[in-house]
């Protein structure tokens, strides 16, 4: 764990540099699309107050200067399956949105989903050696904190100290400069399959691009579609994606608990196109043309063509009905919600102060979803939307790109992890079996 302390260290270098020299680009590696966006930040305080233990580097502006889409090849449940067809996507995205931008991009910071990602509530506590806190207190409060043995193949992608507490004086958000004797902290660490981690390394490389930066598309899509009431009091971000989706919790301004559903809109797709006998392509035009999972007695009556070029012309004229496209898309989408209901309920989401859920993503377009979620997750449900970033071409405000805006405030205004303090090399945990999975309902 420590070399991956070391490379995340060095990539938010990496990322500080490339913020001075004033341009790094955003790339969102998803199952259905890789999206690309350069950021240019403005002005002498583009690194911002570096002061605050709720974000890195205070309120960075930036607008979007360039941004490029591509269909995702090469990628599957949101993890890299074919090296060579990903690079190609990869390539062609940054290609096309340094052509708009005008400028060549030589850094970038990357998100993606699945990897089976996997929360775990850490905690610790020291004494204060000079009864005020200093930043080597928080180093050493942080190496305190027991960490579970999460298994060789996998690897920390979020680490993140969530609430401090002083002498019991509990959710301050920083404690830097404050009197008193021992101090606390509670930690979300997120790890995920280290396999993935290092693919996407590899291909970014092969790439001629260098990494600054990494993240769990959840936590981004949450930092983008939750209002800041809903970050504070308690809510679930679900990223309805291609390959998978993803949800996330969030409390106090900080993600607490991560998760992913091995199913998104890809396999609704998959469905209509076997239902139908119909290619993929065609499948998904219907879909996102007449797909919806609320039928009533008007769906009935409303034909569909399927249309086709097979040359059989019976076939190539066969017709549905929008009742019988609901009905072959509705049990998926039930089945991906109850799914996302078990993680949630696994996770406790039920103990927040406030329990709205937020649905986001391209695969949260179907018409007719918030109700349905409604009813199954049980909740007060919204379609979430990612915040407007100064830029922003208009085709990329849809849920869609929920995560690439979020990860471009994420690379703005990053929040504090753990490889941003130094921890005494010599007091660095050793893996304990100790698990604490559900620690956040007994802290809040």
């Amino acid at each position: 764990m420590r070399d991956l302390y070391e490379t995340q260290r060095a990539m938010r270098n990496v990322r500080k540099a490339a913020m001075q020299r004033g341009v790094i680009a955003i790339l969102d590696v998803g199952t259905s699309k890789i999206a690309c966006l350069v950021l240019r930040f403005d002005g002498p305080d583009r690194l911002g107050d570096n002061d605050g233990v709720g974000s890195l580097a205070g309120q960075s502006r930036f607008r979007v200067i360039g941004a490029a889409t591509t269909r995702s090849r090469g990628v599957r449940f949101g993890e890299i399956d074919a090296m060579q067809e990903t690079e190609r996507a990869i390539r062609t995205a940054v290609q096309a949105a340094q052509k708009m931008a005008e400028v060549r991009v030589d850094h970038v910071i990357a998100c993606f989903a699945g990897a089976r990602p996997r929360s775990y509530g850490l905690d610790g506590s020291v004494d204060v050696a000079d009864n005020f806190v200093t930043e080597g207190d928080i180093g050493r409060v942080l190496a305190a904190c027991d960490v579970p043995d999460f298994g060789e193949d996998r690897d920390v992608l979020h680490a993140q100290p969530v609430n401090f507490a002083l002498d019991h004086r509990s959710g301050l958000a920083d404690p830097r400069g404050q009197m008193g004797s021992t101090l606390a902290t509670d930690l979300h660490l997120l790890t995920v399959d280290a396999t993935a981690i290092r693919n996407l390394f590899f291909c970014i490389k092969r790439c001629d691009l260098e990494l600054a930066g990494i993240a769990s598309s959840a936590y981004v899509s949450g930092v983008s579609s939750l209002v800041e009431d809903e970050q504070e009091l308690g809510a679930a971000c679900i990223d309805m994606g291609g390959g998978s989706t993803s949800l996330s919790v969030f409390m106090k301004k900080h993600m607490i608990y991560s998760d992913a559903v091995r199913m998104g809109g890809d396999h609704v797709t998959g469905d209509i196109s076997m239902g139908l006998q119909v290619p993929m392509q065609t499948a998904e035009r219907i879909k996102t043309f007449y797909g919806g999972v609320v039928a009533t007695g008007m769906d009935d009556r409303e034909m569909i063509e399927i249309g086709g070029d097979t040359g059989d012309w019976e076939r190539d004229r066969r017709t549905v009905s929008r009742a019988e496209l609901i009905g072959i898309m509705r049990p998926r989408i039930e089945e991906i919600l109850e799914e996302v209901r078990a993680r949630l309920d696994a996770a406790g989401f039920e103990y927040l102060p406030s329990q709205q859920i937020v649905l986001t993503g391209g695969g949260s377009q179907i018409p007719g979803l918030d109700g349905l979620a409604a009813k199954i997750l049980g909740q007060q449900v919204r379609l979430g939307r990612p915040l407007r970033v100064q830029g922003l071409p208009q085709a990329a405000t849809g849920p869609a790109f929920s995560s690439s805006v979020g990860l471009a405030l994420f690379a703005a205004n990053p929040q504090d992890e753990w490889w941003d303090f130094d921890v005494p090399a010599e007091t660095y945990p050793a893996r304990s079996l100790k698990r604490a999975v559900k620690w956040f309902r007994d802290n809040w």
